[in-house]
């Protein structure tokens, strides 16, 4: 009997549970030799992406952060409004944002964002918004 009650309320709970498990765990592993970007979503890796990162005199951070905020068509003030869209913020004014200059992909050549092709940014983006800014975890090293 105690069986019988037990498998019922796995039953009835196991929607609640595919719910909660659904809530993303989203990484994002940027690598600064490989100039690529692994995403992985609940342990299984999804994308690997080239990346442009900071090129001589800049510094593309070294860490691990959560996303911080969301902005579709970003403009930096730093940097003579240039575009940041699809900007996932990670630390400060740091992002992992799209670029233009697509023959650069791959290789360093970013003020310090981590830099993506427009259509992987608007994914990863996507990914984000989805998942939740405190479940994504954007990781930087060499």
């Amino acid at each position: 009997m105690r069986s019988v009650v037990l498998a019922a309320l796995v039953v009835l709970f196991l929607p609640f549970y595919s719910a909660t498990a659904s809530a993303a765990n989203l990484v994002a592993k940027i690598s600064l030799t490989q100039q690529e970007m692994t995403v992985s979503e609940n342990g299984v890796v999804r994308y690997r992406w080239k990346v442009s990162t900071a090129r001589k005199g800049y510094v593309t951070p070294e860490g691990s952060w959560s996303a911080k905020w969301l902005s579709k068509n970003h403009h930096s003030r730093k940097y003579d409004n240039a575009p940041m869209p699809y900007a996932v913020f990670f630390n400060g004014g740091y992002a992992v944002h799209a670029t233009f200059d697509l023959k650069r992909l791959g290789r360093p050549a970013s003020h310090g964002c981590v830099r993506l092709h427009p259509e992987n940014a608007a994914e990863f983006f996507a990914l984000t918004r989805e998942a939740g800014l405190q479940n994504t975890r954007i990781v930087i090293a060499r």
